[in-house]
């Protein structure tokens, strides 16, 4: 039987490959291994897949070169300048063992307000479309070199998961030196067991991520691969973690190897996928019992509905919509600011024109401009 994410399957896959895969411990490119997963990669390609690969290792390898402490990390300009130097060694390596099978390589960097923004997002999304129907292969790293704390996506497991989003991907691959979710650490707990199969993302799940990784060169630890798979299955994306370690990772997934697939939920599309995988909003509304039955049944959020609000937040903003156990349950764009949001709570709406002293709109954030979170306690279906 095909994997989930075999090319008879899955037309669009990104492959995301982490900075303890790709540098070694002196800080130089370990290239036999990365050979392996380029020969996977063209395999694919020739099957007829089209693969973007977000790459990291930028950093590791400039903070070599220019001999920094620390691997480039002692503090943000070191990172950045790491970053500048390290970029182009990385997109050259990957381009030349690219070209060794024909495949010619692009370079794309990113940094968060280009995903967050609306415009800018479409921008990257009709890029990646025409590289991948030229049967190019994207290398996408995170723009280190300009990005700070503030907008940075802080590990490029949430910026693979944004980029399956913006591709259309059905599926993407997290290539880690872990080989999946456990209900524990493993490597502190012998009952530990890893999970194969994740339907959907609850507290529970959520709870067995464990922060950090086991090279300490990375960015990223369970956490952020929890939320990657939130978002990437917000969009309509499978997702898997899976060790790659070994020589020809992607063909000893499609083999059976070991990992965790998290199951994509009914796919988002437009604005419905981009705001679905945001990572930045704007506020917060706590809605009731009863809105929340609305919500699932295709309903636009009613003030009558809204508890209470959080936040400072325009009219056109994004916002979370959390349930009464406190698990978000949806994200819309606001139909009012906070100010406002604020006055009308609770009100049911042939009130709310005597407190706003204007004919009020007709909900707080409109189902149109509202996607599910579909991997919370509450299965709520726009």
């Amino acid at each position: 039987m095909n994997h989930p994410l075999s090319p008879a399957i899955c037309p669009r896959l990104i492959v995301k490959v982490g900075s303890s895969l790709l540098v070694d411990a002196a800080g130089a490119v370990r290239r036999e291994w990365l050979t392996t997963l380029v020969a996977d990669i063209a395999a694919r390609t020739l099957a007829g897949q089209q693969v973007a690969v977000v790459s990291s290792g930028a950093i590791a390898l400039g903070a070599r070169r220019l001999k920094l402490a620390r691997g480039g990390r002692a503090n943000l300009e070191d990172a950045q300048a790491a970053a500048a130097v390290g970029q182009i060694a990385l997109a050259g390596v990957w381009a030349d063992l690219l070209g060794d099978h024909g495949i010619t390589a692009a370079q794309m960097l990113v940094t968060l307000d280009d995903l967050e923004d609306r415009r800018r997002y479409l921008n990257a999304s009709a890029t990646l479309e025409r590289l991948l129907s030229l049967k190019v292969v994207p290398v996408i790293n995170e723009n280190d070199s300009v990005a700070t704390h503030e907008i940075k996506f802080g590990d490029n497991d949430r910026l693979a998961a944004r980029i399956g989003a913006a591709a259309r991907a059905q599926g993407v691959v997290l290539l880690s030196d872990v080989d999946g979710l456990y209900t524990a650490d493993p490597t502190r707990d012998a009952t530990a067991t890893r999970i194969a199969r994740v339907a959907r993302i609850d507290a529970k799940i959520a709870a067995m991520a464990q922060v950090g990784t086991s090279s300490g060169m990375g960015s990223g630890g369970m956490a952020s691969k929890i939320e990657a798979a939130r978002t990437a299955t917000s969009a309509g994306a499978d997702l898997v973690i899976v060790s790659g370690t070994e020589p020809h990772p992607l063909t000893r997934m499609a083999a059976g190897q070991h990992g965790t697939i998290f199951i994509a939920a009914a796919q988002a599309r437009g604005r419905k996928a981009w705001l679905a995988g945001r990572l930045t909003v704007r506020g917060t509304i706590h809605i009731d019992a009863g809105a929340t039955r609305a919500l699932a049944s295709g309903a636009s959020l009613l003030a009558a509905g809204a508890s209470r609000t959080e936040g400072q937040f325009a009219r056109g903003d994004v916002v979370d919509i959390v349930g009464p156990d406190g698990n978000r349950i949806a994200r819309g764009l606001s139909e009012y600011d906070a100010v406002d949001a604020a006055r009308i709570t609770g009100l049911k709406t042939e009130a709310i024109a005597a407190v706003l002293g204007y004919a009020p709109r007709s909900a707080l954030v409109h189902r149109d401009h509202m996607v599910a979170l579909v991997h919370g306690d509450h299965m709520v279906r726009l």
